[in-house]
C-alpha cells in the first residue's frame, strides 16, 4: 500500500499506510507504535502489515511527526504529542476496535493511546520490549540533572552511526506520563514479549507492567537469548503468532 497523509487541525500531516482489510476476515485493526527514533519502514513494522495483508486483515502502520516520511522536527516530538497523532488517525482509519501493537517506546505509546481510547475499543495488546517510564528509570543521575536544565542529551546509538538525542522537552512530558507507580486501569487483554538478552530495557519492566494492569488476561513470554530489537525471524514469527492468537480471542 502507498504512503498516505493525514492532516492534523494544525496543519500536521501524519503520514500512514492502512490496508482496510476484507469483509470476510472482520475483526480488530491491528496499529502499529514504533519505538524511540524508528518508523513504520522497520522489520517488525514491515512483518505485520504484510501479514495482516495476506490474511485481509486490516492494518494501520504510521511515522510520528518527525519520524519517517512524517515532516517535522524530530525536536518537538513528545509521548502526548505522538499519542494525539496516533489517536487522530485511529479515530481516522478505524472506527471499531484496535490491537495496538507497541515496541520499545511505543510499548509506552500503547498503554497512553489505550487509555484515551473507549473501553469498547480496546480489543488487545500486544508490547515487544516495552519501555514505559524509561525517562525515570532509563537515565543516569547526571543525565537528569542536564534535562532538568533544558539541555539536549547524546548518548551512543549502537543501531546507527549517530548518536541518540533526548530532547528535554520529550524528557519533561515523560516524566508527566509516568505509568508503573499505580494501577493501569485497562482490562483488555495484554500480551507482553520481552528478551532476557535486552540491553536496554530490563525484561523485569514487562513484569512490573503485568504487575500493575488491572486486566486479569495478561501474558508474558520471555525469550532467553532476545535482545532489544527482536527481530530475528524467530522473534517475528513469534509476534505474529502472538497477534493471531489475540485476534482470535477478540472474535
Amino acid at each position: 500500500m502507498p504512503t498516505q497523509f493525514h492532516t492534523l487541525a494544525d496543519g500536521r500531516r501524519i503520514a500512514y499506510r492502512f490496508t482496510p482489510g476484507s469483509a470476510e476476515a472482520s475483526g480488530p485493526t491491528l496499529v502499529f507504535l514504533p519505538g524511540y527514533m524508528s518508523d513504520m519502514a522497520g522489520g517488525k513494522a514491515t512483518a505485520l502489515f504484510d501479514w495482516a495483508t495476506a490474511k485481509g486483515r486490516a492494518c494501520l502502520l504510521l511515522d510520528y511527526s518527525g519520524c519517517g516520511e512524517s515532516p517535522g522536527d524530530f525536536a518537538d516530538g513528545t509521548l502526548s504529542r505522538w499519542r494525539d497523532e496516533v489517536l487522530a488517525l485511529i479515530a481516522a482509519q478505524c472506527p471499531g476496535p484496535v490491537v495496538l501493537v507497541g515496541s520499545s517506546m511505543g510499548g509506552w505509546l500503547m498503554l497512553l493511546v489505550a487509555l484515551a481510547l473507549p473501553a469498547e475499543h480496546r480489543a488487545g495488546l500486544v508490547g515487544l520490549a516495552p519501555a514505559p517510564d524509561f525517562t525515570t528509570w532509563g537515565y543516569a543521575p547526571e543525565d537528569k540533572a542536564k534535562l532538568i536544565l533544558g539541555e539536549t542529551i547524546f548518548e551512543p546509538n549502537q543501531y546507527g552511526p549517530e548518536p541518540t538525542p533526548t530532547h528535554a522537552g520529550f524528557w519533561a512530558d515523560g516524566q508527566r506520563r509516568l505509568l508503573l507507580a499505580d494501577e493501569i486501569a485497562l482490562d483488555c487483554p495484554v500480551r507482553l514479549i520481552h528478551g532476557q538478552a535486552d540491553p536496554d530495557v530490563p525484561w523485569e519492566v514487562s513484569m512490573r507492567i503485568a504487575a500493575v494492569l488491572r486486566s486479569a488476561d495478561v501474558q508474558v513470554a520471555l525469550i532467553k537469548d532476545g535482545d532489544h530489537r527482536l527481530s530475528r525471524d524467530g522473534d517475528i514469527a513469534l509476534l505474529l503468532r502472538t497477534v493471531a492468537a489475540l485476534i482470535g480471542e477478540a472474535g
